[in-house]
């Protein structure tokens, strides 16, 4: 359940009152899909392969024809749950982002205690394991498949935390839109970035945004009005917009308070010219 000064939006599963109408804000279309934090719910989890007292909310997997670079999970993981062998594609690079409770974050012999906030990249052939704490470990998982490249180096495994991140302003905004990079745009390492876009009340994307970067957009606080393709839809924390390349978007930010979300985009890299 979401608190007043809650920055990090997460589901807590349950099942939705036989006394409920069943038609909410879900939709999928051959352009985006937006999937409302309604829909999480207890029947709609997964279980992974060697993770122990876990299970996941898969928001995202690539599809032929829609978003082909990524896969996004929500993960919860009970008190001294996790895995010592959580991800079998070693080619596999991995974002975790922490949204409640702690953990310990072994990475390529070295320790690393998260919380909410945490932000930990993990690259491909990295040897990881995960172990929830005392509480209920949440976070969100996003993996994509490492494009190399000739002469560049791959990028090396970090675990940094939002709160040590400026946010980048936009310019001609007056504060009302910035961006929380965990990455610097142009360290061409890095074939993904993982952000956090903020908005003030009243902040706006001004223009359809129109581009071949893939999108996955869960809200972590807040509440908006975003233009996906041709359609208004109306967006609150703990929802997912999932968008392929090209679909236009933009956003009214609707208030009281910021609107904020985790936002995937794959960068860097030349376009592939086979199917």
């Amino acid at each position: 359940m979401m608190t007043v000064d809650q920055k990090y939006y997460f589901p807590t599963g349950g099942l939705p009152s036989q006394k409920e109408t069943m038609t909410q804000r879900a939709v999928f279309t051959e352009a985006y899909a937006v999937i409302p934090k309604g829909t999480m719910c207890d029947i709609v989890t997964s279980f992974l392969p060697h993770w122990h007292k876990t299970r996941a909310w898969v928001l995202a997997r690539p599809l032929s024809g829609f978003a082909e670079t990524f896969s996004q999970y929500i993960m919860e993981v009970s008190p001294g749950g996790g895995s010592n062998q959580p991800d079998a594609d070693t080619r596999a690079q991995s974002v975790l982002f922490v949204t409640d409770g702690q953990g310990l974050l072994r990475l390529n012999g070295q320790e690393h205690a998260l919380k909410a906030g945490s932000y930990a990249y993990i690259p491909s052939g990295s040897d990881w394991a995960l172990e929830a704490g005392v509480d209920t470990l949440r976070f969100h998982w996003l993996r994509k498949l490492y494009v190399s490249v000739l002469g560049i180096d791959a990028p090396e495994a970090f675990v940094t935390h939002e709160d040590d991140h400026d946010i980048n302003l936009m310019p001609e905004t007056n504060g009302a839109w910035g961006t929380t990079r965990f990455v610097e745009p142009d360290d061409l390492r890095h074939d993904m970035h993982v952000n956090i876009v903020t908005f003030q009340p009243g902040g706006v994307i001004p223009f359809e945004e129109t581009h071949v970067m893939e999108h996955g957009l869960y809200v972590l606080e807040g509440k908006a009005v975003y233009k996906l393709n041709q359609d208004w839809v109306e967006v609150e924390a703990g929802d997912f917009i999932w968008l392929r390349a090209f679909c236009p978007q933009a956003c009214y930010a609707g208030g009281p308070g910021p609107f904020r979300y985790l936002l995937y985009k794959d960068v860097n890299r030349h376009m592939p010219l086979s199917l």
